[in-house]
């Protein structure tokens, strides 16, 4: 068996719980002796330390037993029950020892008298019973910290799953669109459908690298955006046109990976284009961390079918960051999504870069 090693805070605890029972139990044996007799200090004190140290010893590998056995804040009762024991299986014989250790050998004289062992008993009941407490609330302490830690690496695991389950909905969706414009091109213009390729085999490797981690700088975000829109421009010509502006301080800040490449997408897909009804795309950063991403509203006469992937992606993504500040704003015209952007500090990377 292993025998179990007192913290530095019990080693604490011990030596200055020895100030006061070497005094105590000094008082009780020799009585007024303790001012006049420096032999008595000489003696006792090293004599009763001895006997503490193997007490403490003993009490130590006892209370790493019941710890063992009960380690869970709902045994507490359990634990603490069996620790009461510790004053008969411990304490008292170490008491007794220490009375007839100084009987045994007469030492400075010394003989037993009626009331000692009792004193010495309510000493040593006193002292266990206020450092217990301690070290039992110390324990509890402990084990609630460590109920809390392994609470954050759970939610920590199924946030990352819940990003990985999201982001296999992003790239299969964002595929099956560019395939059918690509469909459509092949029929429409040859030379168009190549360019069209060769830029969304550009695109789909960036969005695959980008993507691995959930969050993505703003800075990334905008040029995937450049490369995405370059593969709209084949498609649409002059019927859509994108403007992006924003704050060079806030390229650092973090946002849900090809979030502007969904809202881009679904602006696209939910609004008629035409050169004499151009759809005109806006994105810009305003104070407070803030991007914003609008489109002129015109809706299509045939609504265009949606599952609600992208929209909803998105906001699932800033509910699982517990960052509010989301927001889908329409009126008869215009198409507006706020999106708060988050500081890229050490913090922020280990809350969402779940896997670093």
């Amino acid at each position: 068996m292993k025998i179990a090693k007192p913290s530095k805070v019990k080693w604490q605890v011990y030596w200055f719980s020895m100030v006061f029972i070497s005094f105590a139990f000094t008082w009780i044996l020799y009585d007024e002796r303790i001012w006049t007799e420096w032999k008595v200090w000489a003696i006792t004190v090293p004599l009763i330390n001895t006997i503490g140290y193997l007490s403490f010893m003993g009490h130590i590998q006892y209370i790493h037993w019941l710890q063992q056995k009960f380690p869970s804040l709902e045994l507490t009762g359990k634990r603490i029950f069996y620790k009461l024991l510790v004053n008969l299986l411990v304490m008292t014989p170490s008491v007794l020892l220490i009375f007839y250790v100084f009987q045994a050998f007469h030492i400075l004289g010394y003989s037993i008298r009626e009331d000692d062992i009792r004193y010495g008993y309510l000493v040593g009941l006193s002292t266990n019973l206020i450092f217990e407490t301690l070290f039992e609330v110390i324990f509890i302490i402990d084990k609630y910290k460590e109920s809390i830690a392994e609470k954050a690496t759970l939610e920590q695991l199924q946030l990352q799953q819940e990003f990985d389950g999201l982001k296999q909905k992003v790239n299969p969706h964002f595929l099956f669109n560019c395939f059918n414009t690509l469909s459509s091109l092949i029929s429409e213009d040859k030379d168009k459908a190549e360019t069209f390729l060769d830029g969304l085999s550009k695109v789909y490797r960036y969005l695959i690298r980008n993507n691995e981690d959930g969050m993505s700088t703003l800075a990334n975000e905008m040029k995937f955006i450049e490369s995405y829109f370059k593969l709209l421009k084949t498609r649409h010509g002059d019927a859509i046109s994108l403007h992006m502006e924003a704050d060079k301080k806030y390229y650092p800040y973090l946002l849900p990976s090809l979030s502007l490449q969904l809202l881009v997408e679904n602006a696209v897909k939910h609004n008629s284009i035409s050169k004499a009804q151009p759809l005109s795309i806006e994105i810009f950063t305003t104070e407070g961390n803030r991007l914003v991403v609008n489109n002129n509203l015109q809706h299509r006469t045939v609504k265009a079918p949606s599952n609600k992937i992208g929209l909803e992606n998105i906001k699932v993504k800033y509910d699982l960051l517990h960052l509010p500040g989301f927001q889908i704003i329409e009126n008869e015209r215009n198409f507006t999504v706020v999106m708060p952007l988050l500081w890229n500090n050490a913090t922020s990377q280990k809350i969402v870069n779940t896997k670093k």
